[in-house]
């Protein structure tokens, strides 16, 4: 949801406090309801930035975009990581059987088996790029976390969650990529639906 940014600043607020402070000292120079006219403004600016972070959903932004995003990551790198080990498996597989080749084919295997292992440091990379985004999403998290524990009672909340309609058509719309473990469909239970189709 795109919300319209408002120029508020902080400046601003602190311009508008330290006006009152400056008129409230100047006794006699100022009315009361010149008093009440700016810390209505301040009260104001604040309402509105209260409202700004409600219509955020920044509760969704917390319990549910930025979990779901960490464990999509933290998926990745366990699917990379067990891929990365399989390919290994199989290298080493390969490299002991070129030894019961000639020497022609045992090199040129073992040559390329090495190049397959070299490819294979691209994991150990990539996983440390994710993991560092998987502590900055968690930071972000705990940010807005404290930011709306300190606002809690000030800014109504839903209990529902934002609910995003879901725009996709035709086969895009049935395309949903893969399903975490925990809530993938098991071989069990795709084998017994297929034994109730025959």
């Amino acid at each position: 949801m795109d919300i319209p940014k408002k120029e508020i600043g902080r400046d601003k607020v602190i311009n508008l406090i330290n006006s009152v402070i400056e008129k409230v000292g100047a006794a006699g120079e100022i009315s009361r309801e010149h008093i009440y006219a700016e810390l209505k403004d301040l009260h104001d600016i604040i309402e509105s930035t209260r409202a700004d972070i409600n219509a955020t959903h920044a509760m969704d932004i917390s319990g549910t975009h930025i979990p779901i995003a960490t464990d999509e990551l933290d998926a990745v790198v366990a699917a990379t990581e067990a891929a990365t080990g399989t390919i290994m498996d199989s290298c080493d597989a390969v490299t002991e059987y070129a030894e019961n080749l000639d020497s022609a084919h045992k090199d040129f295997l073992v040559s390329e088996v090495t190049k397959i292992l070299e490819a294979c440091s691209f994991q150990d990379i990539t996983g440390q790029r994710i993991t560092k985004v998987v502590k900055s999403l968690k930071a972000i998290d705990e940010k807005v976390t404290l930011l709306m524990d300190v606002l809690k009672d000030k800014i109504p909340t839903s209990t529902e969650p934002e609910t995003v309609e879901d725009t996709r058509t035709g086969d895009a719309r049935l395309l949903n990529g893969p399903q975490m473990p925990d809530k993938a469909i098991s071989q069990a239970d795709i084998d017994k639906l297929l034994e109730d189709l025959f």
